[in-house]
């Protein structure tokens, strides 16, 4: 039987990568093979049990005697796995815990403060307790999860975490998640479930940092795009899956933790910002307070990539906004080697003296190329005329090769790839990144024609999110994602929704100024815009 034949694909999530596994060989082995670091203390032997998956589809072999001593018939029922003693026997999907890896995923934190204004005093919850009185602020992301607790006294940022979102088994971006949820109640409820979940982990986390206990949390604030706001809250979502978009809720709202399922103060509260569209929700609304877009000059643009991106202009006293599904290809999904920003990931790639240098995330060996990476990359082989403007590879380039059929550029060769599996960007890489990018600049030229302005008049560009604070700006216009702006104007502005979400935590003022943009907005949607799509294809060019 062909090789081929015998061999099946594992999709490790949250880390976003795409392994091969062959006949006979464990899931552990193909994930070290592929350079993804599991937990192995006792070699694979089955004794120490940290190297835990959890199957999400597809099928596995029968547990063996280890996997039953070690988590007993209900939890081999739900899933939970040992990667040394399962054998894949499908295509599968499986989750992997923060715990089973041995070096965390990066998750943007930063931005341009720790310190938020707080609207007057915050009354004491007890006066036999000097712990500080703190809020918990969220920016629920598609992907990630970001934490800040807050002291309400001071405005400190005294602790900040990141969690990936516990729904990326179930979809890499929000239309999958939609598509999920539309099933059954069931499947619905259980997104809702898995978000809460993950924002009483991240609660958790943030209180063992600062020994502060939960019970202290008195408010939060979760700013979240609409269809994450609305799985968080329990509203339906079908909607947001066809036209027209509709959110069953535009409006800002407050509701007490405890009725949610949040696990904080007995009479917490939380406090979620508006949203503007279906597919513009209230982390862009954060994003816009975060970089305090009412005192900027115009005209400013501020742009937030992720899964979905979302852009606002400020020209002439209007706020002109839209979004486009970018998809999860700048944080590595759909690219064969692709990944998330984690340790061994190539996430810079420079041309010196003509010869191609990569470097990795704490300068592992390279086992996948994250979203800066592979931006970076196709520049580079643009400048050094290995790939044309439609973005096809020329034939005869050093590192250029055809294997099965499919042309590839062999970026990582097996002398320093991780465990010899080096790392290639395909021609179809290559297909994917020009759609994403396709979307959002095609999205950035529908508003600059909608207000008249032209790349190089613009005072500002903020550019926002994980991906957007670690590309390189000049391979974002060397590639055509972003528009001809003086480099000088352009500012990554880190997380800024997470920062607005600690401005609205701390004041209500901030939370009031919100709730003004929200409402001042003018939403253009993309999808019957008559410019859009001829401006799409323009933007497949390099």
């Amino acid at each position: 039987m062909p090789a081929e034949e015998n061999s099946h694909v594992i999709d490790l999530q949250p880390i976003g990568r795409r392994v091969p596994v062959q006949a006979g060989e464990t899931l552990l082995q193909a994930a070290q093979s592929a350079g993804v670091e599991l937990q192995a203390v006792c070699g694979g032997t089955g004794t120490c049990g940290h190297c835990r998956i959890r199957l999400l589809a597809g099928q596995l072999s029968p547990p063996t005697l280890d996997e039953r001593d070690h988590f007993g018939e209900d939890l081999l029922r739900a899933g939970w796995r040992l990667a040394c003693q399962a054998l894949a026997r499908s295509d599968v999907t499986l989750d992997v815990p923060a715990e089973s890896l041995t070096s965390e995923q990066r998750v943007q934190l930063e931005s341009e403060s720790t310190r938020v204004e707080v609207d007057g005093a915050m009354p004491r919850h007890s006066a036999e307790s000097s712990d500080p009185q703190v809020g918990l602020a969220v920016d629920l992301g598609t992907t990630k999860l970001a934490g800040y607790l807050v002291n309400l006294e001071s405005g400190e940022t005294i602790a900040q975490q990141g969690l990936m979102n516990p729904q990326l088994a179930f979809g890499e971006d929000v239309i999958s998640r939609i598509s999920y949820a539309t099933n059954s109640e069931e499947c619905r409820q259980r997104l809702v479930e898995l978000v809460r979940a993950g924002l009483n982990k991240l609660a958790d986390a943030l209180c063992e940092q600062t020994f502060i206990p939960r019970n202290r949390i008195l408010r939060a604030v979760i700013a979240g795009n609409t269809a994450m706001h609305h799985l968080f809250a329990g509203l339906p979502v079908e909607q947001l899956g066809r036209a027209p978009y509709l959110p069953v809720s535009t409006l800002a709202a407050q509701m007490r933790a405890k009725q949610i399922g949040l696990e904080l103060a007995t009479e917490a509260s939380v406090y979620t910002p508006p949203n503007i569209a279906g597919y513009v929700g209230g982390d862009h609304v954060a994003m816009l307070l975060g970089v305090d877009i009412e005192n900027c000059e115009p005209p400013t643009l501020a742009i937030d990539i992720g899964t979905n991106t979302e852009l606002t202009l400020k020209v002439n006293g209007r706020l002109l906004t839209c979004s486009c599904a970018s998809g999860p290809a700048f944080e590595g999904a759909h690219i064969h080697q692709g990944m998330r920003a984690a340790p061994g990931a190539i996430e810079r790639v420079q041309s010196h003296d003509g010869a191609i240098q990569f470097y990795t995330i704490d300068r592992r060996p390279p086992c996948g190329i994250c979203g800066s990476g592979i931006l970076d990359a196709i520049a580079v082989l643009l400048d050094a005329g290995i790939l044309d403007a439609r973005g096809n590879f020329r034939k005869g380039k050093q590192g250029v090769r055809v294997k099965q059929g499919v042309p590839e550029f062999v970026l990582a060769d097996v002398r320093v790839a991780a465990n010899g599996a080096e790392v290639t960007i395909s021609r179809q890489d290559i297909c994917e990144i020009q759609l994403a990018k396709a979307a959002i600049r095609a999205g950035i030229d529908v508003l600059l024609k909608a207000g008249e302005v032209e790349p190089a008049a613009l005072k500002k560009f903020f550019i926002a999110g994980a991906f957007g604070s670690y590309l390189d700006p000049r391979s974002a216009i060397r590639i055509g994602l972003f528009p001809a702006v003086p480099v000088d104007r352009i500012q990554q502005v880190g997380n800024a929704a997470g920062l607005g979400a600690r401005l609205m935590l701390a004041s209500a003022t901030k939370r009031r100024e919100a709730e003004k943009l929200a409402s001042s907005v003018e939403y253009i949607e993309l999808t019957n815009h008559p410019g859009f799509h001829e401006k799409f294809v323009k933007a497949m060019v390099f």
